[in-house]
């Protein structure tokens, strides 16, 4: 690793900035990972459209489909694409936690900059912080590489501010993905960023927690390589204008996104997050590929509508 367990949040505050991406897996027809292509995906996102870091076999990314071994390669495939052009963050979310700590070692073993762990379902309580308290502790004590918290519905409870400030006392948790409203991810800021950098995956907000709560990073989704192409990075120069104080410009640069966004999420079938997101990237040029089982494809029509939303919304590619 470039840092050591005791300078974790140190190098993540100095490192760990800008865009950050959640990257969708191709598969084959035959439902195998497709390795080339997903290589092929990594070099766009980080050498034509900047984006700074990768966040691999998550939600997006379809790990709940996936083998231990696939996962594990999965790591190493990014580690390997990515090269010096960018850094990467690896989900090592799993409801057993011995798993938990055997991705997060791999992680580490394999190269990667950091790692991260969604809060698991538990069930049959009601009161959690003690239990996650123990449960971070022993993750982050079971290696060195630098540990992202995330918080999100889809674990059947929220990890209050409260929980996470004292979470962010963990030598090395360096960051949180906090999937909740915006009153909770501000409150967390002013709690919390003395130790650790707080983010959240909503784009259309990305500006305004770069302007209102001075953000430095975006912690993560698939808009980065979705609402962009090589040749209209409008993410990309929005986020940079705000960085350099340019906020009339940022703003007026973000506002012109609004047609690309109603595309974007306005044909995307509720039941069809994954399959959406992959033909979408086909219709930029990027390798989509199938879905995995029981993940639902797109219907013929499904395809039409979003393929006529995308000519018409003014992304240049």
């Amino acid at each position: 690793m470039k840092y050591t367990r005791s300078n974790a949040k140190d190098y993540a505050r100095e490192n760990m900035k800008g865009i950050w991406a959640a990257a969708l897996l191709p598969f084959t027809t035959d439902h195998r990972i497709d390795e080339d292509g997903f290589r092929e995906n990594v070099r766009h996102w980080t050498q034509e459209l900047g984006i700074e870091g990768l966040f691999i076999s998550g939600k997006q990314g379809e790990f709940f489909a996936l083998s231990l071994e696939e996962r594990k390669r999965t790591f190493e495939l990014a580690v390997e694409a990515t090269g010096d052009a960018g850094q990467t963050i690896m989900s090592c979310s799993d409801q057993n936690l011995d798993v938990v700590i055997d991705l997060a070692r791999h992680a580490q073993e394999c190269g990667a900059d950091y790692a991260v762990v969604h809060a698991p379902a538990l069930h049959f309580f009601t009161a959690y912080d003690e239990t996650l308290l123990r449960y971070y502790s022993r993750i982050a004590e079971s290696v060195d590489i630098g540990i992202a918290l995330w918080s999100h519905p889809a674990s059947g409870y929220l990890m209050s501010p409260q929980l996470c400030n004292r979470l962010a006392d963990i030598e090395n948790v360096v960051a949180i993905k906090y999937s909740v409203d915006r009153s909770m991810y501000t409150e967390l800021t002013h709690l919390a960023s003395d130790r650790i950098q707080v983010s959240t995956a909503s784009e259309p907000e990305w500006l305004d927690n770069i302007i209102d709560l001075d953000w430095r990073l975006y912690l993560c989704s698939s808009p980065p390589f979705l609402l962009q192409s090589a040749r209209d990075r409008r993410m990309y120069d929005y986020t940079q204008a705000a960085f350099a104080g340019n906020i009339d410009q940022a703003k007026a640069i973000h506002k012109s996104l609004d047609p690309v966004r109603e595309a974007l999420w306005g044909t995307r079938p509720a039941e069809k997050p994954h399959s959406h997101q992959k033909y979408w990237q086909e219709l930029l040029g990027q390798v989509g590929g199938s879905v995995r089982f029981p993940l639902l494809e797109l219907t013929d029509e499904e395809k039409a509508t979003t393929r006529e939303a995308f000519e018409q919304c003014g992304l240049q590619v």
